[in-house]
């Protein structure tokens, strides 16, 4: 494999993960919150991703099953890994302990008007949410390098979607760990530290599964690449959405996600 594609790729990934650091920073130089905005931002991400993983990565993953396996069983292989990646993510999830969860919404506006004080419950809420969000995502960043290998320009929407649902995780970090110690500093570094695991899972996926890389590991990788996304949409990004602001505004953020991305892709073909 080129060594120009693969750096393209971890550097799209490198790019996902570190947009942590730009929540952090909307959370310090930001008065408010621009509630509609992220609301139609992960709407918009969640959509780019939906579209994504049913109509070219799903796709992609049971063409190569199928031509390697047969049509009936290289389909059964791709169905099957497609769920065990939604289980994968899903597992992750379960061991988080809910009040550490990255998908609890935070506010800029927490961060004002308010005493800073030494809290080691916050203190510790902030740490196991830095270190929760570094474990969610870890598999993030495998589907978006592994993405970014297969089509370039598949692996830029995809990055620029994780990137978008990364930021409220920033301020999910900062928040916290700024209200305990009144240090911006720190809560930036470890906002910032916490998206490194996207591209240490992108680094570690390839060094593992590269050597072994055929049509089976490539099909049933892609295929689990599908099933994290869909569930990191449903999951994640839609409820954020409307938590963040009205219901209406996700669903249209959510349609415009899904048309950039068709029109993006007919404009490729």
């Amino acid at each position: 494999m080129e060594t120009e594609k693969i750096l393209f790729a971890f550097v799209l990934t490198l790019f996902a993960g570190l947009s942590t650091g730009i929540g952090s920073a909307m959370a310090f130089f930001a008065k408010r919150t621009n509630t509609r905005f992220l609301s139609l931002a992960l709407g918009f991400s969640a959509g780019v991703m939906i579209y994504v993983s049913f109509v070219e990565i799903f796709d992609e993953a049971d063409r190569v099953l199928s031509e390697a396996y047969g049509d009936r069983l290289g389909t059964f292989y791709t169905v099957l890994s497609f769920f065990g990646g939604m289980m994968l993510i899903a597992l992750i999830d379960k061991f988080i302990p809910t009040e550490e969860n990255p998908h609890e919404m935070h506010s800029i506006e927490e961060m004002s008007g308010k005493k800073k004080r030494k809290d080691k419950k916050l203190m510790r809420m902030g740490l196991l949410t830095a270190l929760a969000i570094g474990i969610h995502n870890f598999p993030e960043g495998l589907a978006t390098f592994t993405a970014a290998l297969q089509d370039p320009n598949i692996g830029v929407a995809i990055a620029i979607a994780i990137a978008i649902h990364n930021i409220p995780e920033g301020i999910a970090v900062s928040v916290p760990i700024y209200y305990a110690t009144g240090d911006k500093k720190k809560a930036f570094k470890l906002s910032f530290l916490s998206g490194l695991s996207e591209p240490v899972g992108a680094l570690i996926g390839y060094l593992i599964l590269m050597p072994f890389m055929g049509p089976l590991t490539f099909g049933i990788l892609f295929a689990a690449v599908a099933g994290i996304m869909v569930f990191i949409s449903l999951d994640e990004l839609l409820p954020a959405a409307r938590e963040y602001g009205e219901h209406h505004l996700s669903i249209y953020g959510m349609v415009g996600g899904m048309v950039v991305m068709a029109v993006s892709l007919l404009l490729l073909m």
